[in-house]
């Protein structure tokens, strides 16, 4: 029945789905967080470019940006992040796409977190005296980074699937194999439904850890 898979390294395109989004979750935190920061910020300009940059970046389709860091950056502008084959160029390009893009939707995340620590706590830190990245540091973050472990579960998983526009740039992950097994093979729906499988695997258990995760780590007032 599922002779079709013979010659297809079915794993090996999941396990690059899978570092896809371990990279691009690790670099979307940073520069979410970054940016959240930016968005709350007490200098106008830095305000001013974490509010232009999300508005912007998160009503860009996704493909538009991977396609861009493949035309754009590396054949016109000969960016290749240091790697010397195309595979490599691609994943770390893919990479760098949806970091770019999954960093807005983490920084909208964190900054409704940031929204519910109460004011009393951050106006009692400047009475001591701490600046605005202490305040943030020690104060802020900590609590809104668990009031929002359940907003930014769905983020990540919602970037597992979006790693399949990797495909458009030849990034060997799952949804680039399927696409050549459909071509190749008469099994339309079993392929798909092979894919489907392994995209539940690597999302629902995620979805439960964290969803168990949100809850022990809920900040109660």
């Amino acid at each position: 029945m599922f002779d079709f898979l013979q010659g297809y390294d079915v794993l090996g395109a999941f396990w690059t789905t899978v570092q896809l989004t371990l990279w691009s979750a690790i670099g979307s935190l940073l520069w979410g967080t970054a940016l959240a920061a930016m968005r709350v910020s007490p200098v106008p300009v830095m305000r001013g470019f974490g509010t232009w940059y999300v508005n912007v970046v998160r009503n860009i389709p996704l493909t538009v940006i991977i396609i861009f860091t493949s035309l754009g950056l590396f054949q016109t502008l000969g960016v290749s992040l240091g790697a010397g084959t195309f595979t490599v160029i691609n994943f770390r390009l893919a990479v760098l796409g949806l970091i770019a893009y999954t960093s807005a939707f983490v920084c909208e995340a964190l900054r409704s977190g940031i929204n519910t620590v109460p004011l009393g706590q951050v106006e009692a830190a400047r009475a001591l005296g701490l600046g605005f990245t202490q305040v943030l540091g020690l104060i802020v973050l900590p609590q809104a980074f668990r009031s929002v472990v359940g907003p930014l579960a769905n983020v990540l998983i919602a970037l597992t699937k979006n790693t399949t526009v990797a495909a458009a740039i030849g990034v060997p992950e799952a949804a680039l194999l399927m696409r050549e097994m459909i071509e190749n093979e008469a099994q339309l729906i079993l392929i798909s439904a092979v894919f489907a499988a392994g995209f539940l695997v690597l999302t629902l258990p995620t979805g439960l850890f964290l969803g168990w995760v949100s809850r022990k780590a809920a900040v109660r007032r």
